[in-house]
């Protein structure tokens, strides 16, 4: 995979120029594209003359659900054919202004919910990428660019990066804007970012928004909270292998390991999730549901249909609980530093027919939490067993830093 990381030290150090970094990019996308089908659209533009900027020389696939407005915006449904946004989405206008080069627009599920698009698991092709930031995952899984946007409700930045064997960074809630993207649920809905490394992504992020985010080191080994849950046992043996195998080699490296159980309402919230995610989706959705509802895929259709019918009484209590457990979570951080658990269910499931489970990730959306999948670890098939790092709400950085050493002592 390219890294972020060494990209930007190469052009620092005058190994590298931008220019031939991204069009190093532009000629892998196109020999390795055809096979994996990452890509919806690519700019036409010549890069020739360069940017400027702390990301010039990175290309970035930008998923298909934000505005840009060099290439179609399809938002991964034939309802929006050939549309064409007069500017930017907020974080395509920021990447560019720090000179990054967007390479394009990654596939993304239909209107980034369950129905699964034509992107391949670079991997292996019988099995899923993940889902719906698919595309964005496996353009840097497949080397051909070294970061890419996407966007997460339930679990589409982690789940994806884990079945990908990429890096995967959902930020706390509202850290980056979604403004220019097409909402589904507008207190969910998290812009993310992947990378080759915790490192990477996390060099990104910081110079993408320019907060303290680069994964420094931490001073001390962090202090981590083994999260144990009422669904454990939904997660194959290869999975639960992989979190104790990150476990021991962090408490190898000198980390503080502490049993957490989960709280009483962190399950009612991740029980929640789908009814606040249903019926802000009917919302949002509403003009589509009422003028192109057989252009909806038959998943999506349902869904809608589904979540008109939560009333708001019913919204405004699970918003309720989702508060409770938004609380709940901030107190599991008193004494340690990060949360370990689960990216997903298990390794991407041999099935492109669906995009896998949210299982382990949804809750921590609904919270706001900040998420990082660790990668590193593989099933004995070789598929990518991704390992879930969660923080306390704005304590980002502490999050990224903890990850990165997580990252490490699994290397070691």
């Amino acid at each position: 995979m390219l890294s972020v990381t060494k990209i930007l030290e190469d052009i620092a150090a005058g190994r590298d120029t931008a220019q031939d970094a991204v069009a190093r990019s532009r000629a892998l996308i196109a020999e390795k594209d055809s096979e994996i089908g990452a890509f919806e659209a690519q700019p036409a533009e010549d890069v020739s003359a360069g940017k400027d900027g702390p990301l010039a020389g990175i290309a970035v696939g930008v998923k298909d659900i934000f505005d840009s407005h060099d290439m179609p915006t399809g938002y991964g449904s034939p309802i929006y054919d050939g549309f064409r946004p007069r500017a930017d989405a907020a974080i395509v206008a920021m990447a560019r202004a720090r000179g990054a080069y967007v390479a394009g627009k990654t596939v993304t599920t239909e209107f980034a919910f369950l129905n699964p698009a034509r992107t391949l698991n670079p991997h292996d092709p019988a099995h899923t990428p993940g889902g719906s930031s698919s595309g964005s995952a496996a353009a840097v899984a497949a080397g051909m660019i070294p970061a890419a946007i996407g966007t997460q409700t339930g679990g589409s930045v982690v789940r994806p990066a884990s079945f990908c064997g990429v890096a995967g960074y959902k930020p706390s809630f509202r850290l980056f804007p979604t403004v220019g993207m097409k909402t589904f649920s507008w207190t969910m809905d998290t812009t993310g970012f992947f990378a080759a490394s915790v490192k990477d992504v996390a060099t990104f992020a910081a110079l993408l928004s320019g907060r303290d985010l680069a994964a420094a080191d931490i001073g001390e080994a962090p202090r981590i909270g083994l999260y144990r849950s009422s669904i454990d046992e939904d997660a194959s043996p290869d999975m639960r292998s992989a979190v104790e195998q990150a476990a021991e080699a962090a408490a190898k490296a000198g980390a503080r390991l502490t049993e957490i159980d989960e709280p009483e309402e962190i399950r009612r919230g991740r029980d929640v999730h789908a009814i606040v995610q249903g019926f802000e989706g009917a919302t949002s959705m509403t003009h589509e549901l009422a003028f192109h509802e057989a252009a909806l895929s038959p998943i999506l259709r349902e869904a809608l249909l589904e979540g008109r019918d939560f009333t708001p009484e019913i919204y405004d209590e699970a918003r309720r609980e989702a508060r409770h457990s938004r609380k709940a979570a901030t107190a599991l951080f008193d004494d340690i530093d990060i949360l370990l658990l689960p990216s997903a269910p298990g390794a991407a499931p041999r099935d492109r027919g669906q995009t896998g489970s949210a299982l382990f990730n949804k809750v921590w959306t609904l919270n706001g939490n900040p998420c990082v999948n660790i990668p590193g670890l593989a099933d004995p098939a070789g598929m990518p067993l991704g390992v879930q790092a969660v923080g306390r709400f704005g304590r980002d950085r502490l999050l990224l830093g903890a990850a990165h050493w997580i990252e490490r002592a699994i290397a070691a």
